[in-house]
């Protein structure tokens, strides 16, 4: 019996897992036995005494109804095995241990007496939580992958009536014979119009990826810079901006203009937040470096009302937003969501309610510097809202090619009230054989088209009438994809992007044929 007690008294002190034996009350704990793998785990000294150690007591449990739940447990089933806590070590951090335990029949005081084994599942607890945060982000990018698709369809589609719509307006509005109450409803439909085209691109910057102009950027500037165009507005709307930017912050390879539009929609939402809360506000901006991840991370944080639990999962989702109808597309977020996804970062949010929300963006760090990404995108002779007249060069022949109906009578109506001469081809086989009957001084034609598209038909149009070639204006309802931006920027084509207003077309003509 002496040798099985000296043995058992070995394996208590040698064994790598945590052994205490004590009761447990409602209100105190006392230690019998505490093995000193139980003491390292609790940051306890080696030659701290055995009944100093407790690990059980009320002040130990990070959620004091965890304790609770505890001594429920033991008191009903007499036993637990792998029970999960979160308890505090000696020096008061936060440590996860596993407890398998039995205990005898209550006492007189409702204290229980238990023998229990202890692990620490600290480093397994981190792991899983970073592997459920990382199968959150796939299902995210898989469903944003998926919208992107399906969005960038209807998108493309409704780009062709919006335009319709916008020409026709402006033409009408443009007659001096209106009505007051008819110019009116003009002026809405043109203003709504545009309000929908703006959607419409953030859509399509949504669903595609973009080719990027990207160098190495001091995160730091452009949050200085992006801060310098909100200044005015926080000073007269009471939001007192406070900035914590790193020293020696190392540079990122990115798109600085994106990098921009991200934060910008950050601080726009953070504003607008305090404001709708408590009419002022305290904004935060915060830049670091984490050398672990080798990641650069920008913290935008206010004190707001907040974001709930339950509408966290879905505030980068495409048209979810809280704000009031009119004054949110829904689709802010989801373009930063977008753009930080492209740069291989990160964005999350924490946030609890009346306790503000802090946004998160991790740019990952190259590791030697890179130069900035060849190819600007191709310049764009006509933008620009300007509404001058163009004038029309006499006898200037135009053919206008497009396959919706509607958007290709509004925009032959617009340049024959111009003075223009305009025939009109659906497809652009059919344009090929009215270039081959008749003189022509400008082509307008839509890349997307059945039979035979825009890119096909200017390859063939420079091969047979390669000066013509040179005066081509080519219409897109989607410069975001990479086959068009390319086909373009190799082009070297004036382009107009649907929709676009009555005079962005004027003048892109008048430059085509001057």
């Amino acid at each position: 019996m002496e040798r099985r007690a000296a043995a058992f008294a070995r394996l208590f002190e040698a064994v790598h897992e945590g052994v205490y034996i004590g009761t447990i009350g409602p209100e105190a704990t006392s230690t019998i036995a505490a093995n000193p793998h139980l003491k390292l785990i609790f940051g306890y000294a080696s030659e701290s005494p055995e009944l100093d150690v407790r690990p059980f007591d009320q002040d130990r449990f990070v959620d004091p109804q965890a304790r609770v739940a505890l001594l429920e447990r033991l008191t009903i089933d007499g036993s637990v095995s792998d029970y999960l806590m979160r308890l505090r070590r000696a020096d008061g951090n936060p440590v996860w241990v596993e407890l398998t335990a039995r205990a005898d029949a209550p006492l007189d005081d409702n204290s229980l007496r238990i023998e229990a084994l202890v692990r620490d599942v600290s480093e397994r607890k981190k792991l899983d939580d970073e592997t459920r945060d990382f199968y959150h982000q796939l299902l995210q990018a898989e469903k944003m992958a998926a919208l992107g698709q399906t969005v960038s369809g209807v998108a493309h589609e409704l780009n062709n009536p919006l335009a319709t719509i916008l020409s026709s307006a402006e033409r009408l509005s443009q007659r001096t014979t209106l009505e007051e109450p008819v110019r009116r409803g003009l002026e809405t439909i043109l203003s709504e119009s545009e309000r929908a085209a703006r959607i419409v691109r953030n859509l399509l910057t949504f669903a595609r990826k973009r080719q990027t102009t990207r160098a190495m950027v001091d995160v730091n500037q452009v949050v200085r810079e992006t801060l310098a165009l909100r200044a005015y507005e926080q000073h007269v709307t009471n939001i007192n901006v406070i900035d914590a930017l790193a020293a020696g912050l190392p540079n990122v390879f990115a798109d600085g203009h994106q990098v921009q539009q991200v934060l910008l929609n950050l601080v726009i939402n953070a504003e607008q937040a305090m404001l709708s809360a408590h009419g002022r506000g305290v904004l935060v901006v915060r830049t670091w470096h984490d050398a672990e991840l080798e990641s650069v991370v920008l913290e935008i944080n206010d004190d707001g009302p907040g974001i709930s639990d339950d509408l966290q999962p879905k505030i980068f989702d495409p048209f979810f937003t809280t704000k009031e109808v009119g004054k949110g597309t829904g689709l802010g977020l989801t373009v930063a969501y977008a753009i930080v996804q492209e740069h291989g970062g990160r964005i999350r949010l924490l946030s609890r309610p009346n306790a503000g929300a802090s946004f998160y963006v991790e740019l990952p760090v190259t590791g030697t510097k890179l130069q900035p990404a060849p190819g600007a995108p191709p310049q764009r002779g006509c933008r620009g809202r300007r509404q001058e007249s163009a004038d029309a060069v006499a006898g200037a022949s135009i053919l206008v090619v497009e396959d919706e109906a509607k958007l290709a009578n509004a925009v032959v109506d617009a340049l024959q009230d111009a003075g223009y001469l305009v025939e009109h081809a659906p497809d652009g086989e059919e344009a090929l054989n009215r270039v081959k009957a008749q003189a022509f001084d400008l082509v307008i034609c839509d890349l997307k088209m059945p039979r035979m598209d825009g890119k096909t038909f200017y390859r063939l149009l420079s091969a047979a009438a390669p000066d013509l070639s040179k005066h081509v204006i080519l219409v897109t309802g989607d410069v975001a994809g990479t086959e068009a931006e390319t086909f373009l920027q190799e082009s070297g084509c004036r382009w107009l992007e649907k929709p676009f207003r009555l005079g962005d077309l004027l003048k892109a003509v008048h430059d085509g044929l001057t």
